[in-house]
C-alpha cells in the first residue's frame, strides 16, 4: 500500500472512472438508513466487485463504527481512500452525500414553503413500509456476517435490552461492548489474519493531515459568523452542528436525541412532530440518515435568516451539511492509516468484533422503533423503575401502512425483487390508496 492508501496489487482493476460510476450508483441508490447501505456496499464492493476483500471490509467497518458520524458515509471514503488515496476517498464519501442531500433540499424547500401535503403525506406511508422491511433484510445479512458464536449473540442481546428497556447511552454500549471483547481474546495466540505488512506513518504526516482538515472545517464556519453576526441564526447552526459532529455516536438516531430538544425547545427553530417529519424525509430519500440536519438548516434559516427565505434556506442547509461532513474526512483520513495495524492486534481485533455484535443490538432496537412508528399511530412508553417499555396502542394501527408493510416483505422476501423497485411499489400502492379514499 502507498502513502496514500492505495493498494496497487488488490486494485489494479480498478480505474478511478470505473470506481466514479459506482460510487455514484451506491449514492443514488442508498435508501435503508446505515444497515441497509452498509449491506449494499458490501454486495457491490466485496461480493460482485471485489474491490476489497472481506476482511478489510469489516476491520473498516469497525473502524468507523467507533467514529462519530454516519458510519456508512465514513466506510465508503475509507474504502474509496484504499483504492485511490486522497481522491478516491473525497470521490466516494461526496457521492454518497451529494445526491441525498440534492434531493433533501428540494423537499426541504418545499416543506418549508407549503408544509405537508396530504398526497406527499401518502407517498411517505408508502415508501415507510418498503423502508422497514429493507432495514429488516440488511439487519439479517449484517447478523449473519457479524455474530459468530454464542458470546456474539450474548452481546447483541444485551446491547438491545440495555438501549431498548434502560435507554443507555450509545457510548457507553460501545464502551462495554469494547472492553469485553479487549479482556476475553487472548494476546497471542490467535494470530489467523492475513500478515499484511503496514509502513510506519510518521506522527507529524498525520498532525499535517489534521491541520489540513481541522482548517477546511472550520475556516468556512468561522468566515459565516463574521459575515453574518455571532447571534445570526447561520452562526448558531455552524457552531451548532459542529458540536453534534463530534459527540453524535451511534448516526442519525442518536442526533435526534441530542438536538430534538435544543432544536424545539432551546432554539425554537422547529415544532416537534417537523422532527419526525425530517426523519420521514431523510428515511425515505437516499443518502445518509443524518440529512436530517440538512432539513433543520433549511427551515431554521429559512424562518429566521432575516433575508429572502429561499436564499436563506439553501445558506442553512449548506452551512449544516458542511458542519456535519467536513469532521467524517478529518476522521477518516488522519486515521485511516492506522487501521490495518488492526491485523496485527488480536485484542484489539477482539475488541472491534465485540462493538460490531454489540452495534447488531443497536440496529435491531432501531428496526422494532421504526416498525413500532410505521404501523401505529401512538406508542406509549411505560415505566417500570429504571426499565421503561414501548407498547403501541392497539387501536392505532395504520391499517394501510400494515398492509404496505406485508407487501414490501413479500416482494423482497418471497419475490426477491430489488430495493427500489420494492419502493417504487409501496409508494405507488399508497398514493393509489390515498385516491380511492379521497
Amino acid at each position: 500500500m502507498n502513502g496514500d492508501g492505495e493498494n496497487l496489487e488488490q486494485h489494479a482493476a480498478a480505474t478511478r472512472g470505473e470506481a466514479f460510476k459506482v460510487w455514484l450508483k451506491i449514492g443514488l441508490l442508498s435508501f435503508g438508513g446505515p444497515a441497509g447501505q452498509i449491506a449494499m456496499m458490501h454486495r457491490v464492493l466485496v461480493e460482485e466487485k471485489k474491490w476489497i476483500d472481506e476482511q478489510r471490509y469489516l476491520t473498516g467497518l469497525n473502524f468507523c463504527m467507533l467514529l462519530p458520524g454516519p458510519e456508512a458515509m465514513q466506510l465508503a471514503t475509507y474504502v474509496g481512500w484504499r483504492m485511490h488515496g486522497v481522491a478516491g476517498g473525497l470521490a466516494a464519501g461526496l457521492l454518497f452525500v451529494l445526491p441525498g442531500a440534492a434531493v433533501m433540499l428540494v423537499l426541504s424547500l418545499l416543506y418549508a414553503a407549503f408544509g405537508q401535503v396530504p398526497l406527499s403525506a401518502a407517498l411517505f406511508t408508502g415508501v415507510k413500509a418498503a423502508v422497514l422491511a429493507i432495514v429488516v433484510e440488511a439487519l439479517l445479512r449484517i447478523s449473519r456476517r457479524a455474530l459468530k458464536g454464542p458470546a456474539d449473540w450474548l452481546l447483541a442481546g444485551l446491547a438491545f435490552a440495555a438501549i431498548f428497556l434502560a435507554s443507555v447511552p450509545f457510548p457507553v454500549i460501545v464502551l462495554a461492548a469494547a472492553l469485553s471483547g479487549f479482556w476475553r481474546t487472548p494476546s497471542a495466540g490467535l494470530r489467523t489474519m492475513q500478515n499484511i505488512p503496514v509502513a510506519a506513518v510518521p506522527l507529524t504526516k498525520t498532525a499535517g493531515t489534521a491541520a489540513v482538515w481541522l482548517a477546511i472545517w472550520i475556516v468556512p464556519l468561522a468566515a459565516i459568523a463574521l459575515v453574518f453576526g455571532q447571534d445570526h441564526v447561520l452562526t448558531q447552526l455552524a457552531w451548532f452542528f459542529s458540536k453534534l459532529a463530534v459527540v453524535t455516536f451511534g448516526g442519525a438516531y442518536s442526533v435526534l436525541a441530542y438536538m430534538a430538544q435544543d432544536v424545539v425547545q432551546g432554539y425554537h427553530w422547529l415544532e416537534g412532530g417537523e422532527m419526525l417529519d425530517a426523519l420521514g424525509l431523510a428515511e425515505t430519500t437516499p443518502g445518509p440518515l443524518i440529512l436530517v440536519t440538512q432539513f433543520v438548516g433549511t427551515l431554521a434559516a429559512w424562518r429566521h435568516g432575516g433575508g429572502p427565505p429561499m436564499l436563506m434556506g439553501i445558506l442553512g442547509a449548506a452551512v449544516a451539511l458542511w458542519a456535519t461532513f467536513a469532521p467524517c474526512f478529518l476522521w477518516i483520513f488522519a486515521g485511516a492509516p492506522y487501521v490495518e495495524r488492526l491485523h496485527s492486534q488480536p485484542r484489539l481485533k477482539g475488541a472491534l468484533a465485540a462493538i460490531t455484535a454489540a452495534v447488531v443490538g443497536v440496529i435491531l432496537n432501531l428496526t422494532v422503533w421504526f416498525a413500532l412508528h410505521t404501523v401505529f399511530g401512538r406508542v406509549n412508553d411505560t415505566a417500570f423503575g429504571p426499565l421503561r417499555l414501548h407498547s403501541p396502542e392497539l387501536a392505532s394501527v395504520n391499517w394501510p401502512a400494515a398492509l404496505l408493510t406485508v407487501v414490501a416483505f413479500m416482494l423482497l422476501f418471497a419475490l426477491h425483487r430489488g430495493i427500489i423497485t420494492t419502493l417504487f411499489i409501496c409508494g405507488g400502492l399508497a398514493m393509489a390508496w390515498h385516491t380511492l379514499a379521497a
